[in-house]
């Protein structure tokens, strides 16, 4: 049954380039992940609030080294990309992503997490704007969406800070361990006149 609307981006519109590099500002840009970032990923993971919010956790250096790899897959598939934030040194401090990609409807859901050391200085929001503008612009995307759990509302500032703003609460839509949680959704659309504070 042929569809009445032509595809937002073509297959190929992110997968047949490499991922790239993007600075976000001096000492701080997103990169792909490599597998020396694997020990990181670990300690990361070993954080209560990352495993609070996003539901994972790694038992082994094998399971970080794999958390690493799947990337490169997933950017050639064109389905999801993650990037590390890193600082001036090349040391990774967080990071940001693109998960469920639909390249006909030109969207993506966006995450991220920081290692606590780099959290309260902006770098969540600055990743987040690095990484939008590089999306409408270069990518070609339309909208991205950015979903929290109404119970963390230090998220949400991130994503006001980062221009994303509120659309509205999905009510007990996602499963922590605490049991069902309702999840803030904020958005953007590349025509969108907000820009990051």
């Amino acid at each position: 049954m042929p569809s009445l609307v032509t595809t937002a981006l073509p297959a190929g519109s992110l997968g047949a380039q490499d991922q790239p590099h993007l600075r976000v500002r001096p000492g701080l840009a997103l990169r792909p992940w490599r597998d020396d970032d694997a020990g990181v990923v670990r300690v990361a993971f070993d954080c209560p609030a990352i495993q609070r919010w996003h539901v994972r956790r790694l038992d082994s250096d094998d399971e970080a080294r794999a958390w690493t790899a799947q990337w490169a897959g997933h950017w050639h598939e064109e389905t999801s990309a993650s990037w590390a934030i890193v600082d001036a040194d090349d040391r990774p401090l967080g990071q940001v992503g693109l998960r469920g990609v639909l390249l006909a409807e030109g969207s993506a859901h966006l995450s991220y997490w920081l290692l606590p050391g780099a959290r309260g200085r902006g770098i969540a929001s600055e990743a987040l704007g690095a990484l939008t503008r590089w999306s409408f612009t270069d990518a070609g995307l339309h909208r991205l969406a950015l979903e929290h759990s109404t119970a963390n509302p230090a998220s949400c500032r991130v994503a006001m800070r980062a221009g994303f703003p509120a659309e509205g609460v999905a009510r007990g839509s996602v499963r922590h361990s605490d049991g069902w949680h309702d999840m803030h959704l904020h958005a953007r659309l590349a025509t969108d006149s907000v820009s990051p504070r």
